[in-house]
C-alpha cells in the first residue's frame, strides 16, 4: 500500500514536471507534430475497425431492445448517444493502452536501461523536454482525432446493420441523431477522452523513463504499463460519469 502511494506521489510529481516544461515552452512544437502523426497512424485502422463493429453492436442490442415498442426510428439517436458518451472514448483509451502506450513504455524503458537517456543528459540537453513532454501531448492529441475516426466508423457500422437486420433507411437512422445527442453529451465524451489520454500518457512515460534493470526491467515495466493503464481508464472513467452527472443536475437546477 505504502509503496503504491509512493509510485502515485512521484508520478504526480513527473506530471507536473512535464506542465512546467510545458508552460514554459521546453520543447519543440515539430516533435509533437511528428508524435501526433506517429500515434494516429499507428492506431487509426484499428481504431476505426473495432469503431465499425461498436457501431454495429450497439445498433443490433439498442434495436432488440426498442423494436418490441415500435420505436426504431429512436435507434441511431440512442447508438450513436451511447457511443459518443461512453463506448467511443472508451474504445480509444483501451486502444491506445494496448498498442501505443505499450510501445512508448519499451521504446523509453530500452533507451534508459541502455543508457541512452544518461547520454543526451550528458550532452547538455533535457530528456524531459526532449523525449517526454512530444510523446506525452502526441499521445493527448492524437486521442481526439482516433476519437473522431472512430465515431465515424460507428456511425457506419450501425447504420448498415440497423439497415440490413431492422429495416431502418438513412434518413430514419440519422433522425432523432440530432435531438438525443445533445451538446451536454459531445462535451461529456470529449471530456472523458481527454481524462483518458492524459491518464494513459502520464502512465506510460513515466513507466518508460523510470525502467530498470536491463532486459526484464523493460518488460516489468510494459506489463505494469498495460495493468496499471487499464485499472487507471477505469477508475477515471467512474470519476468522470460521477462529475458529470453531478454537474448536468447543477446546471439542469440553476435552469430550472
Amino acid at each position: 500500500m505504502a509503496a503504491g502511494l509512493a509510485e502515485i506521489g512521484a508520478a504526480m510529481l513527473f506530471l507536473k514536471d512535464i506542465l512546467s516544461l510545458t508552460l514554459r515552452r521546453r520543447f519543440v512544437l515539430r516533435d509533437i507534430f511528428v508524435q501526433v502523426l506517429k500515434v494516429t497512424f499507428q492506431s487509426v485502422g484499428t481504431t476505426a475497425l473495432a469503431g465499425f463493429f461498436v457501431g454495429a453492436i450497439m445498433s443490433v442490442q439498442f434495436g432488440m431492445q426498442i423494436q418490441a415498442f415500435d420505436a426504431l426510428g429512436y435507434l441511431g439517436g440512442l447508438a450513436t448517444s451511447g457511443t459518443v458518451r461512453e463506448v467511443g472514448p472508451l474504445l480509444i483509451a483501451f486502444m491506445l493502452a494496448g498498442k501505443v502506450g505499450a510501445f512508448i513504455a519499451a521504446e523509453l524503458g530500452t533507451m534508459r536501461v541502455t543508457e541512452q537517456i544518461d547520454a543526451i543528459r550528458c550532452l547538455g540537453a533535457d530528456p524531459m523536454s526532449d523525449l517526454i513532454v512530444p510523446r506525452f501531448w502526441g499521445i493527448v492529441i492524437a486521442s481526439f482525432f482516433l476519437l473522431m475516426a472512430g465515431l465515424v466508423a460507428s456511425l457506419g457500422g450501425g447504420l448498415i446493420l440497423a439497415t440490413l437486420f431492422a429495416g431502418v433507411t438513412i434518413e430514419e437512422y440519422f433522425r432523432y441523431v440530432p435531438t438525443i445527442v445533445s451538446g451536454w453529451s459531445i462535451l461529456s465524451g470529449l471530456f472523458k477522452c481527454a481524462v483518458f489520454a492524459l491518464t494513459l500518457a502520464l502512465i506510460c512515460t513515466f513507466k518508460g523513463f523510470n525502467a530498470s534493470g536491463g532486459a526484464r526491467g523493460v518488460g516489468r515495466a510494459v506489463v505494469e504499463t498495460a495493468v496499471a493503464s487499464m485499472v487507471g481508464i477505469v477508475v477515471t472513467d467512474w470519476l468522470t460519469s460521477v462529475l458529470s452527472d453531478s454537474l448536468l443536475k447543477i446546471i439542469l437546477g440553476d435552469l430550472a
